[in-house]
């Protein structure tokens, strides 16, 4: 009877098909009483060196991870996300990035832009008001990194104390909180309590906003009603852009621990945040 050994040897080189073979070829024969010729077989070793680097590039191509989404503005910080979608709020005129369709009776008044005295000071008391629960709500930090944003040299509430006094002694009465200003208090409050993301998109757009378009604002009122005095509101102590920035490093850090779902949120309340800050703004023409 022959013998099988050799065959049982070389098994597994048929049951591995993905092993690749290459010269020189070697022959296993055997004789068996079953049949008159003697059978052989030629078999090519099995290489067990490195994978092509084609192949090694379809294995690569096929198990590395998909590009991750890049969000505009992300390479530069979690500010300049927010920057971004605050920008896209605005319109061309006020923003070569703005997207927002102006509504005809909104636009009319823009264009008209007839403050009042009494407007005026219905603005600056909500913004007083929103301002005081900012400082409160750093200054209480329900969370810890709101401590972050204490003294930071944007505060406007004494600010604002010091123009209401100065208007009260030109025999102006100062009127209480309106809606607006009371809402969006309270809407702060609560947001700082329970959704620190959100929080921190209002923020973020109520100071930033301030310091830009805000003073642009403040200069129209000067020259329309005050004789083109400059009200402390306007007024920084230190290079703002410094002080800005300074800021802006810490929002950054803090975005640091934030999941992108956290992010995104903090993203999609900015338009409540133009909302409740455009009905002060509007008081102004009131």
């Amino acid at each position: 009877m022959a013998s099988l050994t050799p065959i049982s040897q070389t098994q597994f080189l048929f049951n591995k098909p993905h092993l690749k073979f290459s010269s020189p070829r070697t022959e296993t024969c055997f004789q068996s009483s079953f049949v008159s010729k003697r059978l052989c077989f030629q078999l090519k070793a099995p290489v067990f060196g490195r994978m092509p680097l084609k192949n090694a590039a379809v294995v690569a191509a096929t198990t590395a991870e998909k590009p991750k989404k890049r969000y505009p503005g992300e390479a530069k910080g979690f500010v300049e996300e927010m920057r971004f979608v605050a920008m896209k709020l605005h319109t061309r005129e006020q923003a070569k990035e703005g997207e927002k369709e102006v509504k005809e009776r909104e636009e009319e008044a823009v264009r008209k832009w007839e403050p009042s005295i009494d407007g005026y000071l219905k603005f600056l008391v909500d913004s007083k008001l929103v301002y005081d629960t900012l400082e409160e709500i750093v200054e209480k930090a329900s969370f810890p990194f709101y401590a972050e944003f204490r003294n930071t040299g944007l505060e406007r509430s004494e600010k604002l104390a010091k123009d209401l006094e100065w208007f009260k002694e030109q025999g102006y009465t100062i009127p209480k909180p309106s809606s607006p200003g009371v809402t969006y208090s309270q809407i702060l409050q609560e947001l700082s309590e329970k959704d620190p993301q959100a929080f921190i998109c209002h923020f973020y757009n109520i100071y930033f906003a301030h310091s830009a378009g805000g003073q642009m604002i403040g200069r129209k009122v000067a020259a329309q009603l005050l004789n083109k005095k400059e009200l402390e509101f306007y007024k920084w102590d230190g290079d703002l852009s410094q002080l800005l920035q300074n800021v802006r490093d810490k929002l950054n850090k803090v975005a640091e621990g934030w999941t992108r779902e956290e992010k995104d949120h903090c993203l999609e309340e900015t338009e409540k945040s133009f909302k409740h800050s455009g009905e002060i703004l509007r008081l102004i023409l009131s």
